[in-house]
């Protein structure tokens, strides 16, 4: 009933989830999300957690997030980037549990800790 509705009058989280449809609807092999949950509160930011996990049974996905807490929940690998000389660096990769857990790179364990960034 509400298919001739602007899409503006969704809320944050289920204008979100109608982007994640649209996209599904071209049947990608890799989505990509970018602060997928940014700007949404927490039981919106949940939802969309909880369809990113189910997707990523059929599909690959990457996220961009500067959310660590949403990291350590739903991926499976990470990689910790930082700008250096105007550039982006791959400083290091590997398993969320790990990388969480004993980050090899004094630069990531900075982060993780919240000393740095």
């Amino acid at each position: 009933d509400s298919l001739d509705s602007s899409a503006s009058t969704l809320s944050g989280g289920q204008q979100q989830r109608l982007c994640i449809a649209r996209a599904l609807a071209l049947e990608p092999e890799v989505l990509l999300f970018d602060e997928p949950c940014s700007a949404l509160d927490p039981i919106s930011s949940g939802a969309v957690e909880d369809l990113i996990l189910r997707l990523r049974e059929r599909l690959s996905v990457a996220i961009v997030t500067h959310n660590l807490a949403q990291a350590r929940r739903i991926a499976d690998e990470v990689a910790f980037f930082w700008v250096k000389d105007d550039a982006g660096r791959l400083i290091e990769r590997g398993p969320a549990e790990k990388m969480f857990a004993e980050p090899e790179h004094e630069l990531t364990r900075a982060y993780i800790e919240g000393l740095r960034g």
